[in-house]
């Protein structure tokens, strides 16, 4: 049976958190139970509230990289990882529960469904999305991850989860860190060998999208004689 009408308000972040349950504490409980324990001198909800102040905000502490957290007062690189982690992990949630007769029908699709995975990355990523014969997503993989300036693609990495998936047809995506979406010549070359690829295997590429947070751009409209 759960608390009386009387009873006194759970003290700690975890039992306010096992009492009233995550979607009635605050953001400051929520970061205290990732901390677990504060400083000496700061318990861990003063030092929650102390870092979303220092962050600008919960938006902002969600998009700042561990190594940023970590200078925050009272971080430190183990709970600067913890919640880095939290927030990736809730990003990537949130985008394995769209529904998945989401469909792709042009490339700013694809931006509105990768902008929110990579914002704040310092390294490109590349992503092979599944699409049924209706253009339906099946499922979205990240197939690499780089540097600030590269990613090292190999079309069986990218193929791969495709053909476990049975998929129809497919969109590859990466991100430019830099913020400019501008495609290099690297990443034409790499678009014309997936193409390929995909006429072999039966899976033809749709389109390459680079995705940054403010913009993306197209290889189907920038190459359309190609596709």
């Amino acid at each position: 049976m759960g608390p009386g009408m009387d009873d006194p308000a759970p003290v700690r972040p975890r039992e306010r958190m096992l009492a009233l349950g995550g979607d009635r504490v605050g953001d400051d409980d929520l970061i205290a139970v990732l901390l677990g324990t504060g400083m000496r001198g700061r318990p861990a909800e003063a030092l929650a509230a102390d870092l979303l102040r220092a962050a600008g905000g919960l938006v902002a502490l969600s998009r700042a990289s561990p190594r940023e957290l970590a200078q925050l007062p009272g971080m430190g690189e183990a709970r600067a990882l913890r919640v880095a982690a939290a927030f990736h992990l809730g990003r990537r949630a949130a985008e394995l529960g769209r529904a998945r007769d989401v469909t792709i029908g042009a490339a700013v699709d694809v931006w509105r469904r990768l902008r929110g995975r990579i914002a704040g990355l310092h390294q490109e990523a590349f992503f092979a999305i599944g699409l049924d014969v209706r253009n339906a997503v099946i499922e979205e993989v990240e197939v690499a991850r780089g540097t600030l300036t590269s990613v090292d693609i190999h079309p069986r990495e990218v193929f791969r989860p495709l053909i476990r998936m049975a998929a129809a047809g497919a969109v590859v995506a990466h991100n430019h860190p830099s913020g400019d979406p501008t495609p290099s010549h690297d990443d034409v070359t790499l678009t014309h060998r997936l193409r390929e690829v995909g006429r072999l295997v039966g899976i033809p590429v749709v389109d390459h999208v680079v995705v940054c947070t403010d913009g993306y751009v197209s290889l189907a409209d920038t190459l359309r004689e190609a596709f």
